[in-house]
């Protein structure tokens, strides 16, 4: 690999890692492709928990007809995260 392809490399993972905050969650550039991917609507939720029942809601009702690895990993991240930061332990 040549050192230009591994600059290129480096600056798209930092890129995709990138958080941005929208209302009062935060996603990284991947999570919003793979929302804008499935149009699931993230600008106007109110929370995190919020967004996780439209993940929720979006693979239940069409999971005969499209695979969703992405989706269900997303939905994943956001429950670990809400779980770790957001609940009182």
């Amino acid at each position: 690999m040549k050192v230009n392809d591994i600059d290129n490399f480096v600056s798209q993972i930092h890129k995709d890692n990138e958080l941005k905050r929208i209302n009062n969650i935060y996603l990284s550039n991947k999570q919003i492709n793979v929302l804008e991917r499935y149009k699931i609507d993230y600008m106007n939720v109110i929370d995190i928990k919020e967004l996780i029942f439209k993940i929720e809601d979006y693979i239940e009702n069409n999971y005969e007809y499209v695979e969703m690895d992405d989706l269900e990993n997303l939905s994943l991240e956001l429950a670990e995260f809400n779980y770790y930061y957001n609940t009182n332990k």
